[in-house]
């Protein structure tokens, strides 16, 4: 989606329609998480990592880790290059943010992650937010 950043469903006052029908079809199986290779620069292994213990990963297909893993090996070579490369640079981020490694991107995907309690469980997190849009449905808006 194109312009700036949305604001998140609660900041939101908007009560038409957000656009067409989400299309679904069945995930693959759960893919495994390839390794960090050690071969990697530092801050590409760190990135690597970082995903493993993001919210946006339980979307990730197997396809999705693979591309992951093919921007940590790009950032990597860029890091360790002597002479830095814009234009690669730019192909990370923009690989970094197909795979909504940004609050930005998340919520121009209309993903929002939002943090538990401590001790909280996420299935009954889920459910309060399930049960909240219903009474905004029933109540004839959403935020």
């Amino acid at each position: 989606m194109p312009g700036p950043v949305p604001k998140r469903s609660d900041q939101r006052r908007r009560r038409n329609s957000d656009g067409p029908d989400l299309v679904t079809a069945p995930a693959g199986k759960a893919p495994a998480v390839p390794r960090v290779s050690g071969d990697w620069h530092p801050i590409a292994a760190r990135w690597f990592r970082s995903l493993k213990e993001s919210g946006q990963a339980q979307f990730y297909e197997a396809s999705d880790w693979s591309t992951a893993y093919y921007i940590a090996e790009a950032m990597s070579r860029n890091l360790e290059q002597g002479k830095f490369s814009a234009q690669l640079f730019q192909s990370v981020l923009s690989g970094m943010t197909d795979l909504l490694t940004t609050e930005g991107a998340r919520r121009r995907a209309r993903v929002e992650l939002e943090r538990l309690e401590q001790g909280e469980d996420p299935r009954e997190a889920a459910h309060l937010v399930l049960m909240e849009q219903y009474r905004q449905a029933a109540e004839g808006g959403s935020a």
